[in-house]
């Protein structure tokens, strides 16, 4: 008989047998270790009522399967915490920095690249320190540019050159944006929109505007040139430009000052020089008296402006600065030199039309005595408002005449307040009467400007609601640690971070780059109870709030 068959079968069926009990000692230890493993518990519970028959068919334990029910944990759900919060100071708090005459900046014959810096920075943070928020920054004083143009020179003020670029290569209004930007600050470019050629800006040589564009620019007997307002080719130019730098960086307002047709003073008393535009306009069936005629010239030039400017970036503010009287006897009691009459800038017009986002009459005389009232005139402009647009007035700083002038700026400060409390704001000429004068800057910051103030809001241009910000909170020995975080940085400019001490909030503006801040746990004998953050985006608009318990 052959036996070797029969062992062979019995081989095989000891190899099977192992093989088995090996398999389901495995499964033995899953299941085991699925006990032991809430995660894998929680898949074991979902895929078992998601496919009940396959479950069914899987041959483990009923145990298990209990257990994985019994075990599946769901991670808790933070409930917002809602708070109410105080409101955030607006103000609009500007000053004007001059670079024709090299006024404000650069320092004359300041022509080094690493100096002019040096000056900026040191004008910006005395700004940010002193609790202002906007810079208005002149980058066209006449017929030139403190920035890469493609259309005018470099300007004579930064190099001391007409046409000549820094050196060391920079450029200067690309600078100032990204660093007031930095402190945050917006920066609004000044340009006079006319003005050929300053007596102060050396000699007219080939690169000068006045022998690029012969055609569209005229003589002043102050030794002045200016663009003529009627020229269409000055239009163009003058709109191209102002284009040109909307377009290309990334500021915050556009600015014109009160520089129009110029003031009869400037050519000696005799009238503007124009016959040649004025002849083909006659010529042309035109029929307005040649007054109404500047007068249109100028207003379809703001009108034109404002709305390219909206075309091209619907954030960017328009403001303009004019004199501060429209015609003696606006109000009643008003005398003084008439901007309608002299310079051919009806500003009333623009107001009522709501041409402007912003509007900044020059109102640089006291509040007494009546016949030119810093408050008559802020009042009479204000009711001359109906387009409900920001009037800013501008405050002169620099003048000296009066025997307290701090205190009569404080007081102007304060009258704007009180006369038009929904849009607060002022502008400065210039920064010299603040960095020139310890005790009007001094008076300013301790009685007026004492903590940081939002930009108001510009409701009529339009901007993509903010999403709020997440935060994170995180105890430390003394102190809790807020950071947060936004999924659309580029629209954040400014945080508020708020902090609740008992029953009491405080806040506190912070530049975007600045994305974290501990809290002390007790202040002022007060708990920390909890912390809440916004983003407010460059119209000055604020996010909703995210708010988390300190405690």
């Amino acid at each position: 008989m052959n036996l070797r068959p029969i062992k062979s079968a019995a081989v095989m069926v000891l190899i099977m047998t192992t093989v088995l009990f090996s398999c389901a000692s495995r499964k033995n230890k899953r299941a085991s270790k699925a006990l032991q493993s809430p995660a894998v518990a929680v898949v074991q519970s979902d895929n078992t009522q998601s496919d009940k028959p396959a479950a069914a068919n899987t041959g483990a334990p009923a145990a298990v399967v209990t257990k994985a029910k019994v075990s599946e944990k769901k991670e808790p759900v933070e409930v917002p915490l809602r708070v109410e919060l105080p409101s955030v100071s607006r103000e609009f708090r500007g000053a004007w920095i001059a670079t024709v005459a090299n006024i404000n900046w650069p320092t004359r014959g300041n022509y080094s690249t690493e100096a002019q810096k040096r000056e900026a920075i040191q004008l910006l943070d005395f700004l940010k320190e002193n609790n202002f928020n906007a810079v208005i920054f002149q980058v066209r004083p006449s017929g030139d540019a403190l920035y890469e143009s493609p259309y005018e020179p470099w300007s004579y003020f930064l190099t001391g050159e007409t046409g000549k670029r820094p050196y060391p290569y920079y450029d200067p209004l690309t600078f100032w944006v990204e660093e007031a930007h930095k402190r945050g600050l917006e920066l609004h470019v000044w340009l006079n929109p006319y003005r050929a050629h300053h007596s102060s800006g050396g000699t007219v040589t080939s690169e000068s505007m006045v022998k690029k564009a012969p055609e569209m620019v005229v003589r002043l007997r102050n030794g002045m040139y200016w663009f003529d307002p009627a020229n269409p080719k000055t239009q163009d130019h003058a709109a191209k430009v102002v284009l040109d730098i909307v377009k290309r960086y990334n500021i915050d307002g556009v600015h014109f000052d009160d520089y129009f047709y110029p003031y009869a003073s400037y050519n000696g008393g005799a009238d503007f020089p124009d016959d040649a535009s004025w002849s083909v306009y006659r010529k042309s069936g035109g029929s307005l008296s040649r007054a109404d005629w500047r007068r249109d010239n100028v207003n379809k030039f703001i009108e034109r402006v404002y709305r390219e400017i909206k075309a091209e970036k619907g954030f960017v503010k328009f403001g303009i600065s004019p004199f501060g009287i429209w015609k003696p006897g606006y109000p009643a009691g008003i005398t003084g030199s008439s901007q309608y009459d002299e310079l051919y800038a009806d500003a009333k017009l623009w107001l009522n039309r709501g041409w402007i986002d912003y509007f900044t009459p020059q109102l640089y005389w006291p509040i007494e005595p009546q016949r030119q009232s810093f408050t008559a005139l802020l009042r009479w402009w204000q009711s001359e408002n109906t387009q409900h647009r920001h009037v800013w007035p501008g405050l002169n700083t620099v003048e000296v005449r009066s025997s307290n002038r701090p205190q009569e700026i404080v007081r102007q400060i304060e009258a704007t307040r009180q006369l038009i409390p929904n849009s607060v704001g002022a502008a400065h000429w210039s920064i010299a009467g603040l960095t020139k004068s310890p005790s009007m800057v001094q008076a300013i910051k301790e009685q007026v400007y004492q903590q940081k103030a939002l930009i108001p809001r510009t409701p009529w241009l339009f901007a993509n609601p903010l999403l709020a910000p997440s935060l994170l909170l995180t105890p430390e020995t003394s102190s809790v640690f807020a950071k947060w975080l936004h999924k659309q940085p580029d629209q954040v400019f400014q945080w508020i971070a708020y902090a609740q001490y008992g029953d009491t909030w405080e806040y506190e503006i912070l530049d975007a780059a600045q994305s974290e801040k501990s809290f002390p746990k007790v202040k002022n004998g007060k708990q920390l109870k909890a912390v809440a953050v916004k983003a407010v985006d460059r119209l000055s608009n604020e996010s909703e709030y995210v708010a988390k318990r300190a405690i």
